[in-house]
């Protein structure tokens, strides 16, 4: 086990990370969506980790610039995502994730609730989170088709805006697709290696029928549902 891993382990006041059930994956496979179904149902405490990611840890990834010796200032954005590649964007990306990881752990060690945690997010990578959870049944990985991908492009505005104004905002956007794509299947590698299930959602079924294959993944760990609805 890391270092990392060890440390992750011994230093958990309130016992949360015991408790935390994990999705991981791609962008726009619906691991929020899933998550909240699964909240409500089951009474438990959501962790939605680009919401933290996005706005609980700036202040962090501000100081981290700063100790490395570069701008405080968020990167360019014609150089993040015009003027570069997607290969590249992917590689700093995953290279990114262990650091972010650490201040997820941060945010749930923090956590105290009477209720099993569900954690949902792309930076939850199965390398990570598998040196800290008892069984691979604790995680799954939830990546999208192709053209599910296009489906959520298509239905989400978010999933279509960059929220910068660019030269190239096209180029952009192709950039980032492909990245994506590239991220997630490295997650879909990474959780065969190490017994993790992937969940492909393909839009066949809609988000209920979804979260119901998660929740009898995850079923050892739920208590009862809460669910009243007919």
């Amino acid at each position: 086990m890391t270092e990392r891993g060890i440390n992750s382990q011994v230093w958990d006041p309130y016992g949360t990370l015991r408790r935390v059930l994990w999705i991981g994956g791609g962008q726009w496979a619906g691991k929020s969506t899933v998550a909240r179904l699964l909240a409500d149902r089951y009474g438990l405490t959501a962790y939605h980790y680009d919401y933290h990611d996005a706005r609980g840890h700036n202040d962090r990834r501000i100081a981290r610039r700063i100790k490395l010796g570069h701008s405080p200032a968020d990167p360019d954005p014609e150089a993040t995502w015009v003027n570069t590649t997607p290969q590249d964007m992917a590689a700093e990306t995953l290279a990114g994730f262990p650091v972010r990881f650490e201040w997820a752990l941060d945010d749930l060690r923090a956590l105290v609730s009477r209720h099993p945690i569900i954690a949902e997010g792309w930076g939850l990578r199965p390398e990570l989170v598998a040196p800290i959870i008892d069984s691979p049944r604790q995680m799954a990985v939830m990546v999208p088709t192709e053209a599910f991908r296009d489906r959520q492009l298509r239905a989400l505005t978010r999933a279509a805006t960059i929220g910068h104004d660019l030269s190239d905002p096209a180029r952009a956007q192709r950039n980032r697709l492909e990245r994506d794509r590239l991220v997630a299947d490295d997650a879909v590698r990474s959780a065969r290696r190490l017994g993790i299930r992937v969940i492909e959602v393909d839009g066949t079924r809609d988000a209920r029928a979804v979260a119901d294959i998660v929740a009898d993944h995850f079923r050892p760990y739920l208590p009862p549902s809460e669910d009243r609805s007919p």
